[in-house]
């Protein structure tokens, strides 16, 4: 199915819209060969190798803003890193070949291969750091939600927004120590909670359509790199968020002012964290509220269940693909 927007759009080739899915499709079904096997460096290691090996394939310029790590903490997708052709238009790229590697070790739900491109010099350049945000899904009006609020006033907000009372409201944080209190806030308002255990880009995108994962609003925080990819998908779905870097070190913040940030108490929208021409795509690894896992059926074909989306023209395109050409899949593919 797909959601169609301006019939006429700028920036990026449309053509790279399709060429994602390719990605991540290979990215995901590296990974689900290792669903459930307890091993997580071995997983998002297979994930890696298969996503740098296709963007390799792919007609941009490509650098890695969002990635694997530092030069000296990643072999390879590391920050900074030269991927494409080297032909074809500069592009920032944000990526995560395996987001919620512990998931799919475990075999549980959420876990995705994800990546996002955007015109170059258009995604914020985020340290590795903590971000604390806030996020919901389209139909409202700006600034119903807000950071800098209570969990109470922002679900107060929320629910007379939606037009239901509080209790029908659904908040999903991360299952973390670091959130007790946000959870006991939450519960003492009457709103009801979704703990998930890793995947917070996949928490952000469930709130654009609650009725389908009943999921209204994400709260709390996490990783900044994977609030930059969750920002990207709002600009394509619709939705709200708000991010601000949450620096623990002097080190952390000396790293985050290298990469550009100059204030640190700035709360960045989904829209400045990721600027123009944007395209977004995802592929089930373990089954999900967003995405089916990948399937590996007994006469040897593989099926992958995507979501590809592009903000300029508002296009989110279900992918469910059935793959016969094995050959592709291999390492050397």
């Amino acid at each position: 199915m797909a959601m169609t927007g301006n019939a006429k759009a700028a920036g990026l080739d449309r053509i790279l819209t399709l060429e994602l899915v390719r990605v991540t499709e290979r990215a995901a079904v590296a990974a689900a060969r290792w669903r459930g096997r307890g091993d997580e460096m071995a997983a998002d290691q297979a994930a890696v190798d298969a996503m740098r090996r296709e963007l390799n394939r792919l007609p941009i310029e490509g650098t890695v803003v969002i990635g694997e790590g530092e030069r000296d903490e990643a072999p390879m997708l590391y920050i900074g890193e030269k991927v494409g052709k080297g032909s074809g238009p500069k592009v920032d790229i944000a990526l995560d070949p395996l987001e919620g590697t512990t998931i799919c070790a475990k075999n549980q739900p959420n876990s995705l291969a994800v990546i996002a491109i955007a015109e170059g010099g258009s995604l914020l350049y985020a340290p590795d750091v903590y971000m604390q945000k806030i996020a919901i899904g389209p139909g409202y009006a700006k600034g119903v939600v807000d950071l800098d609020a209570s969990p109470l006033e922002n679900i107060q907000a929320l629910a007379a927004a939606k037009g239901v009372p509080v209790n029908e409201i659904t908040a999903c944080i991360l299952d973390r120590p670091r959130h007790a209190k946000l959870i006991e806030d939450v519960r003492a308002t009457g709103a009801a909670l979704r703990l998930i255990g890793d995947g917070d880009v996949a928490g952000v995108i469930h709130t654009t359509n609650p009725d389908e994962t009943g999921i209204d609003i994400y709260l709390g925080i996490g990783g900044a790199p994977e609030g930059v990819l969750a920002a990207a998908a709002l600009r394509c779905i619709g939705g709200q968020m708000q991010g601000r870097l949450v620096t623990q070190s002097d080190a952390q913040r000396e790293r985050a002012a290298k990469m550009g940030v100059k204030d640190f108490d700035k709360k960045f929208t989904h829209d400045e964290m990721a600027k123009g021409d944007v395209l977004f795509a995802a592929t089930g690894v373990t089954d999900g509220n967003l995405l089916s896992g990948v399937r590996f059926a007994r006469n040897g074909e593989i099926t992958t269940d995507t979501v590809v989306m592009r903000s300029s023209s508002g296009t989110v395109r279900w992918i469910k693909a059935t793959h016969r050409d094995l050959e592709k899949f291999d390492n050397e593919g």
